[in-house]
């Protein structure tokens, strides 16, 4: 995406007219809000991992030591469901947004 970036940046430095200039801020912006929920979808994938491999690690720990451990596996195992649904939201809103841009704007000029 940063090289679809940089693209949209050199045509914004052409001698567009101001219809496709206004065209291409509206694409640099979608692409900013793209690359910021594929950013938190990736970020919460990873809390999510890490959450599952905590309640595997707590529940492991509470079989060698015999100690209570339901209040953790509780708040680890949710919180790596939690984290995981929503990575895959942001997902799905990166795909709805790209096919929004497609749909509303066609596709640039390619690159010369």
């Amino acid at each position: 995406m940063s090289d679809h970036r940089e693209h949209v940046v050199e045509l914004l430095r052409g001698d567009a007219d101001k219809t496709q200039k206004a065209r291409l801020r509206t694409h640099l912006v979608r692409l900013r809000q793209r690359t910021l929920v594929l950013d938190a979808s990736v970020v919460l994938g990873a809390v999510g991992g890490a959450s599952t491999c905590g309640a595997a690690f707590v529940l492991f720990l509470g079989s060698m030591r015999d100690s209570a451990i339901a209040p953790w596996l509780f708040l680890l195992f949710g919180l790596a469901l939690g984290c995981t649904a929503c990575a895959l939201i942001a997902f799905l809103a990166d795909g709805i947004l790209a096919w929004h841009g497609r749909h509303r704007d066609a596709s640039l000029p390619r690159p010369k």
